[in-house]
Formats: structure tokens, C-alpha cells, sequence
């Protein structure tokens, strides 16, 4: 994690707190005055806050680098508990910034308290940029991309599009967005001067759930159902190289499964998935007495270093290292961002769910150690080994 200084609406800080990156809250994404239709400003839909790169020290530069897809993970203090969530980075990897949409969500604790307490001169951790939705651009290929997206996870996908558009001159990337309104859209003027810059390049398609469509098959949610009648009329499947889902998980589930069906190769498919069967929250944790003996050890690489720490009846890898004092990464803790993804090396771990992890990872020895619980009476992970 590295501390961040959030400064005055619209202005620079030369030097940032503790010498780390620097968080710009900027102006909010595309704000705009209210027209006479009466829609409302892109700041009651989201939160946007950004790292300016060029004010990220240079030793740290490296670090903050990313590539379309990945995301942020946040770190604040509320009402005395750590408090961790990841964003998506929505810039484009030429854009010279980090960015990320904060979307207020109806009893979200840190969505809410980002839209409505967050301000300027508070301080944030933010994580190293991690995640792997997304492919290795191909600038001499001419690739076709397809991306399905609602509501907010449009996020990630935008930093898709804008990285193909700007890396692989020879692609093409066709985006089917849904929501339920046009009022509530993300990012739609944005879309809309992509598609305009790259008119024969972009292709964008809204699903809208709640307002009536000229096309019927753009009128409605976005479903398996449709998603068969756009990859055989619109963008045959055969001609697709890369799919990249991310919204609802019903959504998502429904549409990877179509696509699955259809005949698209399993590594042509990425879905990257928002909430998990917790409706987003941290996994309950269990209560390990003090008094309460080891089940097993588990023996943790992490920068060179070996530390073990006795795991409890119960308990997950994560929680009985940081009941140990260990400083490990972790985020969302609902087997959903792998930010606590490990290699198991020796013994044998169950996972209760599993939302990230590819089936060559799992082949791999990988594990989400927020999830995993020893099976053997000793567990070797390394943290190393990516």
C-alpha cells in the first residue's frame, strides 16, 4: 500500500505526503451543466477520483504502471475498522493518469462514504495496480474485440477499448453497454468522442432495459438470449478473437455461459466479476479464540522473507496471518479480485469459492488464501511466485 494525499479540487501538490504518488481528486468525469432535459451531473452518478503520474516519484513510477483491466484497491479507516475496496481503472494507458469511477451503492459502506465524506486533504493507501483482465496487445494483428458491459462495469472496459484503440492500430472493438436508462449511463459522452475519433475502429451498441429502442433487439436487458443474436448477426463468433464480460453477476454468468455454448474457445472468454455471494463484502471471518489451539502452520513467503503463523479450526490462510501481525495483500476477501492470490508450494488447502482464479492457475498450485483453509497439518504458500 502507498499513502495518498487528496488535494484541493483542481490543483497539483509538488510535493506528496511521505514522498508517495499523489491522488488528484479532479474534476469529476465528464461534469456538465444541467440541460434543459434536466439530466443530472455524472457527480450524482459516481466519484472519480485519479493518480497523476507525472507527479508520481520517479522510484515509484514503475510501480503504478498498468494495463487495461486492472484495477485499485483502496485502504481507509472507518469508525476504527481498515476498510479495503478495488476500483477498476477506467483511463487508458496512454491517458497519463490513473483513474477510477467511485459508484454510490445503496448500503456500500465505502462507495458512500467516498460520495459523501470524502474531500479534499483526506488521505488514502493505494494499492500497486494489479488484476489480469485483459490480453497482451498485438499491434500487428488486427484482432475483433467484443465487449459486454453494465451498469458500472463498464469501468474496466472502457480502459480495454481505449488500450486497443490506441496499441493495436489494425483492430477493431465492438462494445454492447447495458443500462436502464440513458440518464444513468457511465462515461457516455466518453464513449461517444471514442467512437467519434475512431469511427471505423469503435462500434458501440446501448442496451436500454427502461426506454424504448428504435432497433428491438437494443430494447431490454442484456442476456444470453440477445448475446446469441448478436454474435450471429451483428459480429459472427467464428470472427471474434477476445470477449470481455463485466457487470451483474446474473449477467455475467448467463452471458459467459452463452458464449461457452455457442462454441468461443474458454481462452477467449474473460469475465471480470464485481460481487460476490456476500453481495460484495468481505467473507464472515471466524472467530478464533485466544486460547484455541493450531489446526496446522502455515508457512508464508512473502519479499524473500519466511514467516509461519498457526492457523485455527476454520480458518483461512489470510485471516490467521494477519491475526499473526503479517502485512499481506488482500483486498475484497470474497474470492472475487485475486489480489491475495499465492502458490501453494507444500501441503494441501480447500477453498471455500473461487470467482477468479483460471483453471491453469488452479492446475498451477494457486490459491486465494482469503478462501483456502489447511487441509495437511502444514501449508507452505508463497507470495513470491507469480
Amino acid at each position: 500500500m502507498r499513502q495518498v494525499a487528496l488535494p484541493p479540487l483542481g490543483e497539483r501538490v509538488a510535493d506528496p505526503v511521505g514522498g508517495t504518488a499523489l491522488a488528484h481528486l479532479g474534476a469529476l468525469f465528464e461534469a456538465h451543466a444541467r440541460d434543459e432535459a434536466g439530466h443530472r451531473h455524472m457527480w450524482e452518478l459516481a466519484r472519480d477520483i485519479a493518480l497523476d503520474r507525472p507527479a508520481i516519484p520517479k522510484d515509484l513510477a514503475d510501480d503504478y504502471s498498468f494495463a487495461p483491466g486492472q484495477y485499485l484497491t483502496l485502504r481507509t479507516t472507518m469508525d476504527g475498522e481498515e476498510v479495503r475496496r478495488s476500483y477498476s481503472i477506467c483511463s487508458g494507458p496512454d491517458d497519463g493518469e490513473l483513474r477510477i469511477a467511485v459508484k454510490k451503492v445503496d448500503g456500500g459502506a465505502f462507495s458512500s462514504w467516498a460520495a459523501d465524506e470524502l474531500k479534499a486533504g483526506d488521505e488514502l493507501d493505494v494499492m500497486t495496480p494489479t488484476g489480469r483482465f485483459g490480453v497482451a496487445p498485438a499491434p500487428d494483428e488486427a484482432r475483433t474485440y467484443v465487449g459486454f458491459a453494465a451498469g458500472s462495469g463498464i469501468t474496466p472496459i472502457l480502459s480495454l477499448v481505449k488500450g486497443v484503440l490506441a496499441r493495436e492500430p489494425l483492430s477493431r472493438f465492438f462494445l454492447f453497454y447495458g443500462n436502464r436508462t440513458t440518464e444513468g449511463m457511465l462515461f457516455r459522452e466518453a464513449l461517444e468522442e471514442l467512437k467519434d475519433r475512431f469511427i471505423d475502429r469503435l462500434s458501440v451498441f446501448h442496451v436500454i432495459s427502461g426506454e424504448e429502442q428504435d432497433i428491438p433487439i437494443l430494447h431490454g436487458r442484456l442476456d444470453g438470449a440477445k448475446v446469441r443474436v448478436l454474435l450471429r448477426s451483428l459480429v459472427p463468433a467464428q470472427s471474434v478473437d477476445h470477449i470481455f464480460i463485466c457487470g451483474p453477476a446474473g449477467m455475467s454468468e448467463e452471458i459467459e455461459a452463452t458464449c461457452r455454448a455457442i462454441g468461443l474457445a474458454e481462452d477467449r472468454i474473460h469475465v471480470e466479476r464485481f460481487v460476490s455471494e456476500f453481495g460484495g463484502k468481505p467473507r464472515p471471518k471466524a472467530v478464533v479464540p485466544p486460547s484455541a489451539p493450531p489446526k496446522a502452520f502455515a508457512s508464508l513467503i512473502i519479499d524473500g522473507k519466511r514467516r509461519e503463523v498457526p492457523v485455527a479450526d476454520g480458518e483461512a490462510i489470510l485471516d490467521a496471518a494477519l491475526r499473526g501481525g503479517v502485512d499481506l495483500p488482500f483486498a475484497c476477501k470474497g474470492g472475487m479480485c485475486s489480489t491475495c492470490r499465492a502458490k501453494l508450494v507444500e501441503g494441501q488447502a480447500k477453498m471455500d469459492v473461487n470467482y477468479s482464479l483460471e483453471p491453469w492457475e488452479l492446475k498451477a498450485g494457486f490459491i486465494l488464501t482469503c478462501q483456502a483453509k489447511p487441509v495437511t497439518d502444514k501449508v507452505v504458500v508463497d507470495y513470491d511466485h507469480v
